[in-house]
Parts: structure tokens; sequence; C-alpha cells
């Protein structure tokens, strides 16, 4: 297993199990196919005994599927408390951090997802972060347009994300993004 050998060369593994947006399911069938998939994963990681507290998880959020119809929408709150309610059934506390996927969200829906999720109130053992692609790169790239004098203006833009995010990812979270 992967993260077995990570860890047995001295690396930390970065489990990333993704559960696609692709389709056309609620939240529920997100959450209970995210439920399942986490188990199946943590089991795997125990019988290839690797150290939960060496690894970093790295998950998609509770998210509706990207094409269902507008009657089936979660809301900021039911995307942040569903992936809170699966994280704590699932993901031992020895995992010291979890960084979420953007999968298929907008800049400023992962950001106020993450946000979100760190201001549920209860018990959260780990660190709740991002490891965002698109979620910080979209609007640096859309200001850069790849023209040498647009370099500052990227540069900004990237900036401007990675603050929001950052502040997202602290438990007081700010729910601006």
């Amino acid at each position: 297993m992967y993260a077995a050998i990570c860890q047995s060369a001295g690396l930390v593994p970065i489990v990333e199990p993704e559960v696609l947006s692709d389709g056309s399911h609620d939240i529920s069938a997100c959450e209970s196919v995210t439920q399942r998939v986490l188990s199946a994963v943590f089991k795997e990681l125990q019988d290839a005994g690797v150290l939960l507290e060496g690894i970093l998880l790295k998950p998609n959020m509770v998210l509706p599927g990207s094409s269902n119809s507008s009657s089936q929408k979660a809301t900021p709150e039911q995307v942040a408390a569903a992936t809170l309610r699966v994280l704590r059934r699932t993901v031992p506390p020895a995992v010291p951090g979890i960084v979420f996927l953007s999968g298929g969200q907008s800049e400023q829906e992962a950001t106020q997802h993450l946000a979100l999720i760190n201001q549920q109130p209860g018990l959260k053992p780990w660190v709740l972060t991002f490891s965002y692609g698109r979620a910080l790169q979209a609007s640096a790239l859309k200001a850069w347009q790849g023209q040498q004098g647009s370099v500052a203006a990227g540069q900004a833009a990237f900036m401007e994300r990675a603050a929001a995010n950052g502040a997202a990812a602290q438990p007081t979270a700010p729910t601006a993004v």
C-alpha cells in the first residue's frame, strides 16, 4: 500500500480518497458514499500497519452532484454539517490533519465551506485546512492571462485567495470569502 511504502521511506503520505461530484445525486447520497469510502480506507490503512499519526487525509467535502436539479441543492451550512458528520464517524483522532480538495467547487464555495466546517461546534480533533489547486489559482490565472504586464495583478489575486483560505482554515473562521 502506498501509505505504508511512503512511511517506510520516511515520507508523510497524503491519502486522497475522492468521491467525485459528477452526477445528479443529492447530498445524502454523497454523505453515505463518502462515509463508506472513508471507513474502508481506514480499515485498509490499519490492516497495512500505517501509523495514522503520520498521514494527512485529503478527502472531498460532502456535496450534491454537480448536475443535480435545483431542488436538490445543498446550503453551505448543510455541506459543512454533512462533511463534519462523516469525518467524526470515520476519521480516527490520531490523524493530525485533513486537507480538503476543492473538487468542482468555485473558489468562493470552497472557501465558504471550509470556514463553516471550522465554525461547526463540537469536537474536531484534526487540523482542518485546504489543499486546493483550482480554488487558489483560478483568479490568479484569470488576472495574469499569461501577460508579463499582468504579473502583479496575478500575484495580488493569488495572495487574496491564499489569505481568504488561510482565514477559513482557522477554528474561528470568518464566513467572508
